[in-house]
């Protein structure tokens, strides 16, 4: 019987795109498109989740690609503008699950310690969780299984008992390998048709 239910934030429940921020800077898609594949890649910005430094993480690139530095100090300076609408319906899924009062919520996010502080002021239902596991803090990141564990830990889950939402299967596959029932989020639609299936919803 499910008694917790676990979000990922972005692409769930916040929309995050560097393109937003960038398209402002680039007139060309195609060369923003190369710039964020070849240089600001996502790899890189794994490693701010994981626990590097923004600063850090930003002069490495800049000594490594220098011809780029404006648009490279852009990425972390220029951070917010990244941040988009909350998706609406996953929104409505969350507060009626935690209207129900039937589940312990909390998530599990890949998320710099450094930016989470504005995600936080920004989207009020980030308060509405009983507990947020943010990767930076705890200098490791799905996949990962001690970063799963540790929210297991922490807030004494019973993996068995637990639901994972997350929009990346890779970060689906190790949450079943950790013992979690696990959904691969597609839209609010598909994941309130899945809850529903469940009986969750």
């Amino acid at each position: 019987m499910i008694n917790t239910i676990i979000f990922d934030l972005g692409a769930v429940l916040i929309d995050w795109n560097p393109h937003y921020m960038y398209r402002t800077i680039f007139d060309d898609e195609q060369e923003m498109k190369n710039f964020l594949a070849s240089v600001c890649t996502s790899d890189w910005n794994e490693e701010q989740d994981a626990g590097r430094s923004l600063q850090e993480g930003t002069e490495i690139l800049v000594t490594q690609f220098p011809e780029h530095e404006t648009n490279i100090r852009a990425f972390y300076g220029r951070w917010e503008e990244m941040l988009g609408e909350p998706f609406h319906g996953t929104v409505d899924i969350l507060r009626r699950l935690k209207a129900g009062n039937q589940y312990k919520i909390y998530a599990l996010t890949n998320w710099s310690a450094e930016t989470f502080p504005v995600a936080l002021q920004r989207y009020d239902f980030l308060s509405w969780f009983d507990g947020i596991v943010v990767s930076g803090a705890e200098k490791m990141r799905k996949p990962a299984p001690e970063f799963y564990q540790i929210l297991l830990d922490r807030y004494q889950v019973n993996p068995q008992e637990a639901l994972f939402i997350d929009d990346n299967y890779r970060n689906v596959l190790a949450a079943e390998k950790a013992g979690i029932k696990t959904i691969h989020f597609t839209s609010s639609e598909q994941l309130e048709k899945e809850l529903a299936e469940l009986h969750v919803l």
